[in-house]
């Protein structure tokens, strides 16, 4: 049987640097910084006290009263996204078949905010009646994917993924492999995350994952830079709309871009540190660039992993230095975490959307904050400023702690 042909007919998204998509893109090519200090919590104690908040979400927009306080803060952020992706895409779901419309929607970490604040309230006096009996269906990861499902009727496949940092992109392949094998029409996929809390930033610095330049935060976010010293936290939601082909010719869809290859790979090394060389980035890499049918000099543009973490960066870059050879230096790889921050699970959402957005405008957004490259960190960044180049072939890279790497390639769309 042969396999569909997967597009992209509609995104939405909820970032520290624009609560949709438009205003996420204005706030990519302007080099927006949307790291500042943590307000969500007073985090005076903390090593790390700032972090890419998504500012002046109303959930009012979306949900009534009585629904928002059901949802925990990373759901709303994924039907945010997700109302906007169905929007965007223009499709009449009184016209769809909904049995072959489905979802498939992750998150890293889940409802950490609901576990939190019920974890507090039965400790207060150890009464498990305080328990809310929202607790369980706010808190669990997949209840983003089945809200979702359950708001726009969809009937077809429906779960989530949970791979920390490549969640997103897991969520993203497995939508697209489900279309690929003629399962469904239509996929709802992506990621949301909304894990700046006290036991969020306390695990991570206690880890000593985060940057703590509190008295330089506008700097901190500052990959493939040697001064580089940990991720910046972020929050937030990307979402996609694929849509097998025909389906989307037939109802004269907008299409950004067609996804035509995925690279799924572990480093089966460590639970955090990424292989030497970055060995399974190379592998994703070239296996999403063999899935698209590809060579890799028809590769113009990657949407970097690139964490500022000093693991990452110099990994990553080895990497495509490893399998791109010379080509390496023709081509511009870029880190929007720089503006945004790390959105964990939702990152690759979101950075998945920057790089669509990319190739359909001819601009690559900057890496701001880099000052003095690493050294061993020698390609083309965009540093600090923006790329106009024509983007045929795009991929976009986000790799987890587990050691699970995802690479996802975009092509210009040619009928």
């Amino acid at each position: 049987m042969s396999k569909k042909r997967v597009v992209v007919t509609g995104v939405g998204a909820v970032t520290p640097i624009g609560l949709e998509v438009t205003e996420f893109w204005n706030g990519l090519i302007t080099g927006k910084n949307g790291v500042a200090p943590i307000t969500h919590f007073d985090a005076s104690k903390f090593d790390t006290q700032f972090a890419a908040e998504v500012k002046n979400f109303n959930p009012d927009n979306y949900f009534d009263k009585k629904s928002a306080r059901r949802l925990d803060r990373f759901s709303q952020f994924a039907l945010a996204a997700s109302v906007q992706a169905i929007e965007d895409s223009k499709i009449n779901l009184e016209k769809t078949d909904r049995d072959r419309a489905g979802v498939v929607y992750g998150s890293g970490i889940g409802g950490l905010e609901t576990l939190q604040n019920e974890h507090w309230k039965y400790f207060q006096d150890k009464n498990p009646g305080t328990i809310s009996p929202f607790f369980v269906p706010m808190m669990i990861s997949d209840l983003a994917a089945g809200q979702i499902s359950i708001r726009f009727g969809l009937r077809g496949p429906n779960y989530a993924t949970t791979s920390a940092c490549s969640t997103a992109s897991h969520a993203i392949s497995d939508a697209y492999m489900i279309i690929e094998r003629g399962a469904a029409d239509i996929m709802v996929c992506g990621g949301s995350e909304a894990s700046i809390t006290e036991i969020g930033v306390g695990g991570f610095n206690a880890m000593r994952a985060l940057s703590t330049w509190n008295d330089r935060y506008l700097e901190a976010s500052r990959p493939f830079d040697r001064d580089r010293n940990g991720f910046v936290m972020g929050e937030g939601a990307g979402t996609l709309i694929l849509e097998e082909l025909n389906h989307a010719l037939n109802r004269g869809a907008n299409i950004y871009a067609e996804l035509a290859g995925i690279g799924l790979t572990a480093d089966a090394h460590h639970i955090t540190a990424p292989a030497p060389g970055g060995e399974g980035a190379v592998r994703s890499m070239k296996i999403a660039i063999e899935d698209a049918g590809l060579n890799l000099k028809d590769i113009d543009y990657i949407n970097a992993h690139g964490t500022s973490t000093p693991h990452n960066d110099i990994n990553e870059t080895r990497a495509i230095k490893t399998l791109f050879g010379e080509h390496a230096y023709k081509l511009v790889v870029t880190s929007t975490k720089s503006m945004t921050g790390h959105l964990l699970g939702a990152a690759g959402g979101i950075e998945a959307i920057a790089t669509l957005l990319s190739m359909k405008n001819s601009l690559i957004p900057p890496t701001i904050n880099l000052d003095n490259p690493d050294p061993e960190c020698d390609l083309n960044y965009s540093a600090k400023k923006l790329t106009e180049k024509e983007i045929k072939a795009a991929i976009s890279n986000t790799f987890g702690f587990g050691g699970h790497n995802a690479s996802i390639l975009f092509n210009k769309f040619e009928d």
